[in-house]
């Protein structure tokens, strides 16, 4: 049976004395903690919030995030595609979330706020009923992605060929319009 750890508080300083043992943990707190390179591979985090940390190129194979919650954390180049999928349940709040690969993920009603996801790996992704709340997707890949009622009014910088996506019901504003219309090389004057 693996480690379980319930309603802890962790810092820097905590886990420079005593690294992570793989195992569960549930309802923990996780502040300022640099976890970039860790192996956090078939760890559980239920219900965690993690704010401030860095969790760059950190490997997160069979890991289960289920109702986990990020707050001004860096995460770049993360592989949320080897993540356990079920239960998979993200709520990035102020990240940057580059180089990352959602490819193939479920993320339905995901609300993702204030996150920078440049270069970002959509690809085949689900993400019906998701909120890109004031999103830069800068350079972010979407390939057979499912944005049905989606609501990206706010979000920034895309780049989505509605032909080659599922858009349906989805929400846009009218600054993302060239972002849509970007392989017709179109001028659009706003």
């Amino acid at each position: 049976m693996s480690h379980l750890t319930e309603g802890m508080t962790f810092d820097r300083a905590a886990l420079a004395e005593k690294p992570l043992t793989k195992g569960e943990y549930d309802n923990c707190t996780f502040t300022g903690c640099d976890l970039s390179g860790a192996d956090l591979s078939g760890m559980r985090f239920i219900q965690c919030t993690f704010t401030g940390c860095n969790l760059s190129m950190a490997r997160i194979t069979k890991t289960v995030w289920m109702d986990a919650t990020f707050k001004d954390c860096k995460m770049l180049g993360l592989r949320w595609d080897s993540c356990d999928p079920f239960g998979l349940a993200l709520m990035p709040d102020g990240c940057v979330m580059d180089h990352s690969s959602f490819y193939g993920v479920k993320l339905r009603k995901a609300v993702f706020r204030h996150t920078q996801m440049r270069e970002t790996d959509l690809t085949e992704c689900d993400l019906t009923g998701a909120t890109l709340h004031h999103c830069d997707l800068a350079g972010a890949t979407f390939d057979n992605t499912i944005l049905e009622k989606a609501d990206l009014s706010t979000a920034l910088n895309y780049t989505i060929d509605p032909d080659r996506n599922k858009i349906k019901k989805a929400h846009f504003a009218l600054h993302g319009l060239p972002g849509l219309l970007a392989k017709y090389d179109i001028r659009i004057d706003i």
